[in-house]
């Protein structure tokens, strides 16, 4: 099956000349428009905290979809940001872009982002993984000796990181440095908050015969109250394994970007600018592993044409 092989443009940049532009994330772009924010999705694939010259087909569209479905889901544990996916409900200085903000956009509420990235890990893997190899713990967490890669943790933890622009690479910190950074208190809150979202996203996905190996969230605040942001539960923010196909002590067949990180650690390139050019194949199989994560997520499929 090869849904992603489609004629439909890649879009990887934005240019709304009447609205104003706030910022350009490694994959989003962020415009202001009143009292609230439009993010677009790009196709635009960062890994590595490096962000590629060539784009993702769908890859937008999917993350957006994905979040809205995810943000519904997770209202009673804690409000959110996202006020609209559809185009017909955005304001009207909108209208000149609506093909290209169809599909891959959210208008939210304009909040304060807090300034870590809140990860919460239910399976050892990853940058978790390497630093456990070498000190037998995660962000500072002991972990139980003898653990192997992939294997599921005894109870979820949560590891923090500081957020990274394009180009500078996040850093695990440990939750005592959060706690530095947003206060105990908040500190405390998002920690609570993003292991519930993980638990019960958990649980959602397992019926669905995917497995949430780990996952990244962001909070920001309005007007004193704590929001959940960005985006929520996706492939670019989480680690998706088949659970038919899934065996600890080893990496695992993912429906996320880890197959482009696979490419690129088999390339030897260095993790530094600029960033290589991927093969076409390796572009076309990542898109069909985040349209296959829509699909068994949600039940929903894009229109590819």
């Amino acid at each position: 099956m090869s849904r992603s092989r489609s004629n439909k443009p890649v879009i990887t940049n934005t240019d709304f000349p009447t609205l104003t532009l706030v910022k350009r994330g490694k994959v989003r772009d962020v415009y202001e428009i009143g009292g609230y924010f439009l993010i677009v999705a790009t196709d635009r694939l960062s890994a590595f905290d490096i962000v590629f010259s060539q784009g993702i087909p769908f890859k937008g569209q999917v993350l957006t979809q994905i979040s809205s479905f995810w943000f519904a889901r997770m209202r009673d544990i804690i409000p959110h940001h996202l006020v609209s996916t559809n185009v017909e409900e955005f304001p009207a200085a909108c209208e000149p872009y609506r093909e290209v903000l169809a599909g891959r956009s959210m208008l939210v509420k304009k909040t304060e982002p807090l300034p870590v990235e809140c990860i919460v890990r239910g399976y050892i893997s990853g940058s978790g993984w390497n630093e456990y190899k070498q000190t037998g713990t995660v962000c500072g967490i002991k972990l139980p000796a003898g653990l192997v890669e992939s294997q599921k943790l005894p109870e979820p933890i949560f590891t923090p990181s500081t957020k990274a622009e394009a180009g500078i690479h996040d850093e695990n910190i440990a939750f005592e440095r959060a706690a530095i950074l947003v206060g105990v208190g908040v500190a405390k809150t998002l920690r609570e908050k993003s292991l519930q979202i993980y638990q019960r996203a958990a649980a959602i996905a397992e019926q669905k015969g995917l497995i949430i190996a780990d996952t990244k969230m962001e909070f920001g605040l309005r007007g004193g109250e704590m929001l959940l942001i960005d985006e929520l539960l996706t492939p670019d923010s989480s680690r998706f394994w088949p659970q038919d196909q899934y065996a600890p002590g080893r990496a695992q067949e993912s429906y996320d970007k880890q197959y482009v990180r696979d490419h690129l650690i088999s390339s030897n390139w260095n993790k530094q600018p600029p960033a290589p050019d991927l093969p076409t194949e390796v572009i076309l199989t990542t898109s069909q592993k985040y349209l296959e994560a829509l699909e068994k997520l949600t039940g929903e499929t894009l229109p590819l044409n």
